[in-house]
């Protein structure tokens, strides 16, 4: 139950960082991570290669630059697309 959760909140907001995943479902990092590498493994989601911090306050988490993008073959959502995440 929890995976397809975590695979509709992805798909609904087209991409989470672990941080605002750790959040919403109140889980432990790790064990997202173990979920998220399953839908990956079964081509739903993918892992972005690198995301930008703000330019902000310079001490964003790691949690909120590891970005994770819902992957549908209709949609063009690039990988490597830019992101400033916000600090959390």
């Amino acid at each position: 139950m929890i995976l397809s959760d975590i695979q509709r909140f992805i798909a609904d907001n087209k991409r989470a960082s672990i941080a605002d995943l750790k959040i919403h479902f109140r889980m432990d990092g790790d064990a997202l991570r173990g979920m998220l590498n399953r839908l990956i493994r079964k081509g739903r989601i993918s892992k972005m290669a690198e995301a930008k911090k703000c330019g902000g306050c310079g001490s964003c988490a790691d949690d909120a630059t590891e970005i994770y993008v819902w992957v549908n073959p209709g949609e063009l959502v690039s990988e490597k697309e830019p992101v400033s995440a916000t600090c959390h």
